[in-house]
């Protein structure tokens, strides 16, 4: 490996969806340094503002909570308005010397809202309100869009079973879910 390049990041898997009014978020609890599994229970998601919002990361541990702190922080600072706290976190995440060199992404949802703060200080709204990142994360999208076109589970079973699926063939990826749901 040249000394320019990075190794790639391969972190985890965390999605969620919303459907009929709820919303939920889940990962799994495998991580990992390098190629050696170190934790198989690591909690990935976070309830945040008065439990309006659930939020998942990818990426690096203390990265992303360092972000989960700012964003936490943006949440409040404008009443929960979750649009404007992602927006403004990204701004920062893209000017801030510090912030810049934070290798993580941040999934959310709410009740009506699915996002993601990707590492390069994106705010993404997908148009299916599926929100999927990490390393098992587009496998658990095709899981996810799926079961939401051909059954009618609820958002949590959804997230349930796309990251099930996402563990069956992801190596980064563990059967040790854990969903929340608002």
């Amino acid at each position: 490996m040249k000394n320019s390049e990075k190794p790639q990041i391969r972190s985890t898997t965390v999605i969620g969806v919303i459907r009929d009014g709820k919303a939920a978020l889940g990962s799994d609890g495998q991580m990992t340094l390098g190629n050696t599994v170190m934790k198989h229970s690591t909690r990935k998601i976070r309830r945040l503002y008065l439990g309006k919002f659930v939020t998942g990361f990818a990426g690096a541990t203390a990265d992303a909570l360092t972000l989960l702190d700012r964003f936490e922080t943006k949440l409040e600072a404008y009443n929960g308005k979750l649009d404007r706290a992602a927006v403004e976190l990204a701004r920062d995440w893209r000017t801030d010397k510090y912030l810049r060199r934070l290798e993580a992404m941040l999934a959310i949802v709410s009740n009506d809202k699915a996002l993601i703060i990707s590492g390069t200080g994106d705010v993404i709204e997908p148009d299916d309100g599926i929100v999927a990142i990490g390393s098992g994360s587009m496998y658990a999208l095709a899981a996810a869009r799926s079961l939401m076109k051909h059954t009618t589970l609820s958002a949590k079973d959804i997230v349930y079973e796309s990251l099930k699926i996402a563990s069956d063939i992801c190596i980064y990826t563990n059967d040790h879910i854990i969903v929340e749901e608002v």
